[in-house]
């Protein structure tokens, strides 16, 4: 394909992003994807799995046909010893599956997307007041593939502090939409979860995209979408508040997504191999700690 039939398909992909009724599709993928019915998902999954080659001996559960719906083996675990943590203290790990969509510095507020787009932290978390603890800190960016390990785990030890469900769009997340749709990140529909470690304040947010069919975390479940209203649960003065380990599971999607990493100024390092595109497992080391 020459570069001007690409960006004549990548316009049109963009135009309908904008034109489709993004939550009803999500919603209906969501049906489908939760249905026990055998031959609707078995065919489901056996499609899946060979349109994206998903290597299926990784699969705590190899059988694609043992999965009760296609949610579960989306889902699905991994066998154990498939994905070793950096034990290393003083290392930052990969939260998930995927590739780096970008890393660096969080610049006067800004964070960089793509091809001269920028999103700001405080809309992104949806805090003025939160966006001030990463102040001049540092974010990484990872995309999930449909074909990757779809459960996220936390890059560092932390206690959680905070949930937020911000609504928004849900136009897809890949290279294109990130190059063209300005603030992507901030505009979608996301959770955001805020923990407190060893080394100041950590925030992952997980967001959320056309025909993703749900967000979960290991505290809630599945997070129910509050319409078009933000809210906030405050786990601060909660006794029973969890603490969850470096490489602990933290949530799901429920088809996949991004995960954008936010630590305050002076604490990361990140790798300088890692740029735009480099492919990351879950507990790879992607960064060191400087504080």
């Amino acid at each position: 394909m020459n570069a001007d039939a690409r960006s004549l398909r990548e316009r049109l992909f963009i135009a309908m992003q904008h034109l489709l009724p993004q939550h009803l599709l999500s919603r209906l993928t969501g049906v489908l994807a939760r249905s026990g019915f055998q031959p609707l998902k078995d065919w489901l999954i056996r499609r899946f799995i060979a349109h994206f080659a998903v290597d299926m001996s990784e699969a705590a559960e190899p059988d694609p046909g043992a999965y009760p719906h296609f949610n579960a083996f989306f889902t699905r675990a991994l066998r154990e010893g498939m994905r070793p943590v950096d034990a290393a203290p003083r290392t930052i790990t990969s939260p998930a599956d995927g590739a780096v969509s970008q890393l660096g510095a969080i610049e006067d507020g800004r964070m960089f997307q793509a091809k001269g787009h920028w999103f700001s932290a405080a809309e992104l978390l949806a805090d003025p007041a939160d966006a001030r603890l990463f102040a001049n800190g540092s974010f990484a960016t990872i995309y999930l593939s449909p074909r990757d390990y779809h459960r996220v785990h936390m890059p560092l030890a932390g206690r959680l502090r905070a949930l937020r469900y911000v609504p928004g769009k849900l136009f897809s997340v890949n290279q294109v939409t990130a190059e063209s749709v300005p603030g992507l990140f901030a505009r979608n529909e996301r959770l955001v979860c805020l923990f407190d470690t060893e080394h100041g304040p950590l925030a992952m947010v997980l967001v959320g995209a056309m025909v993703v069919a749900g967000i979960e975390t290991v505290w809630t479940g599945p997070v129910t979408p509050a319409g078009r209203h933000v809210f906030n649960v405050d786990y601060q003065l909660d006794a029973a508040a969890r603490t969850l380990q470096k490489g602990a599971e933290m949530g799901r999607f429920q088809l996949g997504s991004t995960v954008i990493l936010l630590l305050p100024p002076g604490v990361a390092n990140w790798d300088e191999a890692l740029a735009a595109g480099s492919p990351l497992r879950m507990g790879q080391r992607i960064g060191s700690l400087s504080n």
